[in-house]
């Protein structure tokens, strides 16, 4: 499998969901995502990410969460998924991500070109 797409759709496909606690943005704040990631998302314009970023959010959170939750980048799949990057709120899938799982993850983010979102 040497095609970035299809790593990126695997990879995704291996980090459990669970449900966030209602109205939480803790974790949603500035990440890095690797350009095939971005090119998922919406654009948006120079002056909706200064906005963000001076808050310290994510572009794409809107007032009722995150607005591309089905396309979000695998470091936000990630929080509260793995015991290295708890919950602030407890929350949490029934199993973990799988250790070889999250290593091959942080091996991707590594090897791609990351930009900020």
């Amino acid at each position: 499998m040497n095609n970035n797409l299809e790593v990126l759709d695997l990879l995704r496909s291996r980090i459990p969901s669970f449900e966030c606690k209602p109205g939480c943005h803790d974790c949603c704040g500035p990440v890095t995502t690797s350009s095939l990631e971005m090119s998922r998302l919406p654009e948006k314009t120079i002056a909706e990410h200064e906005a963000a970023l001076n808050e310290w959010n994510c572009v794409h959170l809107g007032p009722n969460g995150c607005e591309v939750y089905e396309e979000r980048p695998l470091i936000c799949r990630m929080f509260g998924a793995t015991p290295r990057m708890p919950c602030p709120e407890g929350c949490r899938p029934t199993e973990m991500i799988e250790y070889k799982t999250e290593a091959k993850i942080h091996d991707y983010i590594a090897n791609t070109r990351q930009v900020l979102v």
